[in-house]
């Protein structure tokens, strides 16, 4: 396999300007920090292939290392044995560059500079204020900016068909002035983002935000797409699922898999809640050819969280135009409701997000089995519940710890209303139907039981 050998990359805007304490800080990072970012750096360089399994990337680049060396004027990074796509003519693309500097800050620095200086647990109002800091060492949130920050998600395995709908609807956004912020991968993630940069090219626009949020345990497996100009790595799902909504001034859901079921759990949860009163404009859009898809999606959703779901979202099939009008009609609305009770544009305070969205789930056996998926319980706590449901499928399906815990002990079992096991268990098998569960295997092997 082709690599390149040797190559040294200096910071471009993240992190070029440091203080002696603050590069002792980075150069003597524990060696499982480092782990977590050589991992990273390794997804960010293999940008652009269409190899995710995390576990054959380690294997076929075991060779590749990535060293911290301090400088009088900051650091660099020696590389060696990286991929080869990441280079032209033996220089660093400036995209990745910028991405490897940025992945060091928010696994790195955040880490001595923020994540450890911090009183352990945190609760709510800490968590929340965690995830603000990091977004704004990290430049995501700026003062000087009206509400335009449109939230797309949606699935990495999605038909050509939906993919160009995606493009097409990041265009109509792009038209309208509108950024797009989504989880940085490829599909539905690039999709919008692409389609917006040629919106706004055509707009004259030269300064579009096209803002990738990730996690260290999905980048490994979805290297950021290279629209990408703004980059940054939460510490855990939990924290990038705030920082989707806190930053969301709309949210648009593409298609997608079991992740893309989980955000909008997550949200869901939060527009439920009795204390939020202002909810985020929600629109789930695709072809008319992905009916069938959302028809199987809202059916789960009424059977689980009752038919009053139906009131936090909009559907639209096909009419690209029609997404980027709702889009812009909401985000003027936010606009005016910040603007009148003076609250920031640049980051939602005022939502309520419970500590049940806030903690880091855990995907054992034991905390799978505990979950109360009761049909009983309030809508937005069944929301919350369902969610750690669908993120323990995820890990099972696609990060290395998942994989592993299902391996050595099984599939994970979820007890509950059969009702709503049954419902959830036509959800994933239409998923996987669908084929969009992208498992390197010739046929799925459920990483779940659902008992009663």
């Amino acid at each position: 396999m082709k690599k390149v050998a040797h190559a040294t990359v200096n910071p471009l805007k993240s992190l070029n300007l440091l203080s002696k304490v603050d590069i002792e800080g980075l150069t003597s990072s524990d060696g499982e920090l480092l782990s977590v970012f050589r991992q990273c750096a390794l997804a960010i360089l293999n940008t652009d292939t269409e190899q995710d399994d995390a576990t054959q990337i380690s294997t076929d680049y075991s060779d590749f290392d990535i060293k911290l060396v301090p400088q009088p004027r900051g650091l660099r990074l020696d590389i060696v044995n990286a991929p080869p796509q990441s280079f032209v003519d033996g220089k660093m693309i400036r995209g990745i560059q910028e991405h490897l500097f940025s992945a060091l800050r928010d696994i790195v620095y955040t880490d001595f500079k923020i994540i450890a200086t911090q009183s352990q647990p945190l609760d709510s109002v800490q968590t929340t204020n965690t995830v603000f800091r990091i977004l704004r060492n990290a430049g995501i949130v700026r003062p000087d900016q009206p509400p335009n920050l449109t939230v797309c998600w949606g699935g990495h395995s999605i038909s050509r068909e939906e993919y160009d709908y995606a493009k097409r609807v990041g265009y109509e956004l792009g038209l309208r002035g509108l950024n797009i912020v989504t989880g940085c991968g490829i599909g539905a993630m690039k999709g919008p983002m692409k389609g917006a940069a040629v919106g706004h090219a055509k707009q004259q626009n030269k300064d579009g935000r096209y803002i990738g949020i990730s996690e260290p345990g999905i980048i490994a497996s979805e290297s950021p797409n290279a629209i990408v100009n703004e980059l940054v790595i939460m510490p855990d799902i939990e924290k990038r699922l705030e920082a989707f909504v806190r930053l969301a001034h709309a949210v648009v859901v593409f298609p997608g898999g079991v992740g893309t079921v989980e955000e909008i759990l997550y949200l869901l949860s939060i527009l439920m809640h009795p204390g939020n009163r202002e909810s985020i404009p929600l629109v789930m859009a695709g072809p008319e050819s992905s009916r069938v898809y959302f028809e199987v999606l809202e059916r789960f959703l009424r059977d689980c969280l009752g038919k009053a779901v139906r009131d936090f979202y909009t559907v639209i099939l096909g009419s690209p135009d029609e997404v980027g009008h709702f889009v812009r009609r909401a985000t003027d609305k936010v606009h005016a409701r910040r603007r009148s009770s003076q609250q920031a544009y640049y980051f939602n305070w005022e939502l309520q997000v419970g500590c049940d969205l806030q903690e880091p789930f855990l995907p054992t056996h034991e905390n799978m089995a505990n979950l109360r998926l009761d049909s009983g319980a309030p809508g937005y706590q069944l929301a919350s519940a369902l969610r750690c449901a669908f993120s323990g499928v995820v890990a099972g399906n696609v990060k290395a710890y998942g994989i592993e815990q299902v391996r050595k002990n099984g599939p994970y079992k979820l007890m509950g209303d059969r009702k709503l096991l049954d419902s959830m268990d036509r959800l994933l098998c239409f998923l996987v139907e669908e084929q969009r569960m992208k498992i390197n295997a010739a046929k799925y092997q459920p990483c779940y039981q659902l008992g009663a």
